[in-house]
């Protein structure tokens, strides 16, 4: 399946990084005696993908959430090295796409301090394009509007057609398509396989190898 793909964009979370019990640990530790006692993992993992503040307000049912997300990126911060990895083959496929010519971006509804963070700490930083991080701080509309993916498709001067969007929410499959961009879901995502398919994803890889057979270095 040899194309013409030149860029791939990556969301961070629950795709490239496994922080996904980082980030249901930091919602139940900063909600506790908000919420119920019985809110758990299962009442997080539809909105995972969702900037922190909409989240919040959604659990909390408070407008103002400032406290919220201040509580929430303290332990997020304090507990970050403990849990956070990078998904199997992520390294090594960083690594031979870079190699091969293939330019990275991260489209992310994190902020900036805990994506590069994230990203050096995994050692995955040198293989993203020096500028072509996108963060909630540098959007006004985020994911899945088309802004983030539009915004990293201008830092890198690339084509949409020759462009894929990677991700394991619905947010990041919808803003793609909105921006003309290739998505692909990743079948590890807590939303399962068929939410990424209900959001229209063109393609699911079962393993991060998969993205291989786009760029012909199968």
């Amino acid at each position: 399946m040899t194309t013409t793909i030149k860029t791939m964009l990556f969301d961070l979370d629950g795709t490239i990084m496994d922080t996904n019990e980082l980030i249901i640990q930091s919602f139940i530790h900063s909600l506790k005696g908000i919420v119920s006692p019985e809110f758990d993992r299962e009442h997080i993992i539809p909105s995972m993908g969702q900037p922190l503040t909409k989240q919040m307000q959604l659990f909390s049912g408070r407008e103002d959430v400032t406290d919220l997300v201040a509580a929430y990126r303290e332990i997020n911060l304090k507990m970050h090295d403990d849990y956070v990895t990078a998904f199997p083959y992520v390294r090594e496929v960083f690594a031979k796409l870079h190699g091969a010519g293939i330019r990275i971006g991260i489209v992310t509804t994190k902020m900036r301090l805990t994506t590069e963070r994230g990203l050096r700490y995994v050692k995955l930083y040198e293989y993203v394009e020096p500028g072509a991080i996108v963060t909630i701080e540098d959007v006004v509309h985020p994911k899945p509007h088309p802004e983030p993916v539009q915004r990293a498709l201008d830092l890198l001067g690339a084509d949409p057609r020759t462009t894929m969007m990677v991700g394991d929410s619905g947010v990041d499959i919808e803003s793609a398509e909105a921006a003309g961009v290739i998505s692909v879901g990743v079948a590890w995502s807590l939303k399962g396989e068929a939410k990424l398919r209900e959001s229209g994803a063109r393609h699911i890889i079962h393993d991060m190898r998969d993205l291989y057979a786009f760029v012909g270095l199968e």
